[in-house]
């Protein structure tokens, strides 16, 4: 963290010290909410949860080195008590960022936020030091938590951003008020809460009417595919990029094709030049992911071959997403358990399709959560995606959801031992321990709430005879 004196932390958060004899000692390790992540000079934030009060902890954080507690009450320990600790958190991210001067990069959508800010992480550190969003702690908490993470040499701070209704990214924005921002798409994740995909639209795009004018260096970076963010275009004053594989889009992918094991190679073109990309991800949905990342870096002035090399080298660095391990029997585990709504799974039954050529194939689905009225049909779908792309066998886990993928994929002509319903994820464990066989490769997916993750770990355990080799 940029280095602040308690007093000026005060002030900025418009909070009273309590218990603290020298105002001028200054916070110069991370702020942070977790006890057990607290740094010696570090700040620790003090919230009042469902199950946990923060403030139980003051003690063993100033005793393992932390400066002062943030919180809403005098705790008897070094103390800058708030009416509101979020929105004094916020009110400090505001102040920092301000401070930092970095380029604060800033994107939102419906699927693939947390994989794409990933890639736009790399590439942009090979041009200047860069902060981004650790997993997918995009929300009023998460986000002024990362940017308070930033250091003077910050230059790119990348931020992602979440909704879960109208005006949540509005707020995001007013925190952390971003030069760049990129709308990757709208689907259907969280389609129940906002009540249908115009809703979405309006609120995603609340990310781009916060942007400055093109005149100021504005930019919003705005998927050429999706037509209700390309739409989005008339929202802004910033300067706007398109990318996707339209033909009209500024940054797009040509000759997009596959690899024998399923990772995208595609010909990157970008208003300064060409070049050829081959990735380390799995799946062709991080065609569109990386074509993002690389209008976002070409925006900051790298060249197509710096964006092109940065892509093909780039990693996973968020777990449960597409992670691809091989226990030394031969079989593949595909853990994309983190998360799930209908366009990620599609995208990953795909991916599972392409990487299991001429190999068995396992699709190990549950619950996508948060649909609403749009949940039996969307289930339904899957388990007929399943079908279509004849993956070998569907694992369909849980309830009444589960059962509703099964149902997709036996009217999609999925007959006999091609689909299967199982109660829970042991079930699921067991029914795998008993069928897999060398080469098999097996997709686990479903929405976080559903802890498929178990399955996943379960399978890898059951193959360790020896160290798992991880690609």
């Amino acid at each position: 963290m940029i280095a602040l004196s308690l007093a000026e932390i005060a002030s900025v958060v418009g909070g009273q010290t309590h218990d603290i004899p020298d105002p001028s000692v200054q916070v110069t390790a991370p702020v942070v909410r977790d006890s057990r992540e607290v740094q010696p000079g570090g700040l620790f934030v003090a919230f009042v949860g469902e199950h946990v009060d923060g403030h139980d902890f003051a003690r063993q954080v100033v005793a393992a080195g932390a400066v002062a507690v943030l919180g809403s009450r005098p705790v008897g320990v070094p103390a800058i008590v708030v009416d509101d600790v979020q929105a004094a958190l916020g009110a400090l991210a505001r102040h920092v960022v301000r401070r930092l001067g970095a380029t604060l990069v800033a994107l939102t959508g419906s699927a693939g936020k947390t994989s794409t800010k990933d890639l736009i992480a790399q590439v942009l550190r090979r041009k200047a030091p860069t902060v981004f969003t650790p997993g997918s702690l995009n929300n009023e908490i998460g986000l002024p938590l990362t940017a308070l993470s930033a250091t003077e040499d910050t230059r790119f701070l990348v931020l992602e951003m979440g909704a879960r209704g109208i005006g949540h990214i509005r707020y995001l924005t007013e925190l952390t008020p971003p030069r760049i921002g990129l709308v990757l798409n709208v689907g259907s994740a969280h389609i129940g809460e906002f009540g249908g995909r115009e809703q979405i639209a309006q609120a995603k795009g609340e990310l781009v009417e916060a942007l400055p004018s093109a005149q100021d260096g504005g930019a919003a970076i705005l998927n050429a595919d999706d037509p209700l963010v390309r739409a989005m275009a008339s929202r802004t004053k910033a300067k706007v990029v398109l990318f996707g594989e339209a033909d009209e889009a500024d940054v797009r992918a040509e000759n997009v094709r596959l690899t024998d094991t399923g990772q995208p190679a595609f010909r990157l073109h970008t208003p300064s030049g060409a070049s050829d990309v081959t990735m380390r991800l799995y799946g062709e949905h991080h065609v569109s992911n990386a074509l993002a990342a690389a209008a976002v870096a070409h925006e900051l002035g790298m060249s197509a071959e710096e964006i092109a090399t940065a892509l093909s080298e780039a990693d996973s660095l968020s777990r449960w997403r597409m992670e691809v391990t091989e226990r030394p029997d031969g079989v593949t585990i595909v853990n994309d358990a983190y998360n799930a709504n209908p366009e990620s799974m599609r995208a990953a039954l795909r991916a599972l399709a392409a990487m299991g050529r001429g190999r068995r194939t396992w699709a190990v689905l549950g619950k996508m959560a948060e649909l609403g009225d749009e949940a039996l049909a969307e289930h339904d779908a899957v388990g007929r995606l399943a079908v279509r792309l004849n993956v070998s066998k569907l694992v369909a886990v849980g309830g009444r959801e589960a059962s509703w993928l099964q149902l997709g994929a036996y009217n999609e002509g999925s007959w006999g031992e091609e689909s299967v319903h199982v109660s829970d994820a042991q079930a699921a464990v067991d029914l795998l321990r008993s069928e897999l066989r060398p080469g098999d490769v097996v997709l686990v997916k479903a929405s976080r709430s559903v802890g498929l993750e178990s399955v996943a770990q379960a399978l890898l355990a059951t193959g360790a005879e020896g160290e798992v080799a991880a690609r």
